[in-house]
C-alpha cells in the first residue's frame, strides 16, 4: 500500500477512536459552577431522562409504601417497573452523550430495581427487599451529587 494510504488509515483510526471516546466514556459534560458535573442535552432529552427519574421516585416510593403494607407482590411490580426494561426508551444519541460513570449508575441501578422485585417474589421478606431499597437508594443519591443536567 503507498504511504498516503496510510496516513489516510491512520487518521480514519484515530478520528473513530476519538469519536468512540466521545460516544462511550466522555460524553457530553463539563464542570458546572457547583463542582458536579453538568451532562449537556438538548431540552427534550433532559425531561426524558428527569422523567424516568421521576419514575425511579414514584417506584421508590410505591415499594415503601408495600412494604409497610406486607404486599410483596405490589412490592415486585413497583420495582419492575423501573428495572431494565425501562431502559428501551432511551435513544442511542442521548446515551452518547452521557459520560461512562452515568452510564453505569443507570444501568446498576436498573438492574437493582429488577433483583428487588426478583427477590421480592422469590423471598417474600419485607426486611431484605427494605435493605435492597436502602442499597439501591444510594445510587440515587450517589447520581444527583456528582450530576446535574442542563439543557442547551
Amino acid at each position: 500500500m503507498c504511504k498516503t494510504c496510510w496516513i489516510l488509515v491512520a487518521l480514519l483510526a484515530a478520528l473513530c477512536a476519538g469519536l468512540a471516546y466521545i460516544f462511550v466514556f466522555h460524553g457530553k459534560v463539563e464542570t458546572a459552577p457547583d463542582g458536579r458535573t453538568a451532562i449537556l442535552l438538548q431540552p427534550a432529552e433532559r425531561d426524558l431522562v428527569l422523567a424516568e427519574m421521576r419514575v425511579f421516585l414514584e417506584s421508590v416510593q410505591q415499594i415503601n409504601a408495600a412494604i409497610a403494607a406486607g404486599d410483596m407482590r405490589q412490592v415486585a411490580s413497583a420495582a419492575r417497573r423501573s428495572g431494565r426494561g425501562a431502559q428501551q426508551a432511551v435513544p442511542g444519541s442521548l446515551i452518547g452523550k452521557l459520560p461512562l460513570p452515568f452510564k453505569r449508575l443507570g444501568f446498576d441501578t436498573h438492574g437493582k430495581f429488577d433483583q428487588l422485585a426478583l427477590d421480592a417474589e422469590q423471598l417474600g421478606d419485607p426486611d431484605h427487599a427494605l435493605a435492597q431499597l436502602g442499597t439501591l437508594m444510594q445510587n440515587c443519591v450517589s447520581c444527583h451529587a456528582a450530576y446535574r443536567l442542563e439543557a442547551r
